[in-house]
């Protein structure tokens, strides 16, 4: 991989918390606003701001409802959200893969210097 052109990453995924959130909801077909609140540890309005964001990027599906008289709200991931977050954590993947082989490359080239007469 040559550094100057890493693979692609999704901007809208990118940010940790969206980031966070997207991993969440990826393990479940659906999540009630406060569980996704709780997990990834921010405010209701980071949260509403954060899916409403998604949800413009067509990664997330909110759905409104009730339980009782109590008014709820469910955030589900999209299929293009799905292939998006996929698509993001294997360019991730790829980076850390290529920088790992650079420096066990770079190791390696030191160790032969070292060894080598007058190095």
């Amino acid at each position: 991989m040559n550094p100057a052109e890493p693979p692609a990453l999704d901007q809208v995924i990118h940010h940790p918390t969206r980031l966070t959130m997207m991993a969440f909801l990826a393990g479940c077909a659906e999540a009630e606003f406060a569980a996704v609140r709780a997990y990834c540890q921010v405010s209701d309005a980071s949260v509403s701001r954060i899916a409403t964001a998604l949800e413009e990027a067509g990664y997330l599906k909110i759905r409104k409802g009730a339980v009782g008289r109590r008014p709820r709200t469910w955030l589900s991931l999209t299929q293009a959200g799905r292939k998006a977050l996929k698509q993001h954590l294997a360019a991730l993947q790829t980076i850390a893969d290529a920088a790992e082989a650079a420096g066990a490359e770079a190791a390696g080239a030191d160790a032969a210097e070292a060894h080598e007469p007058g190095g």
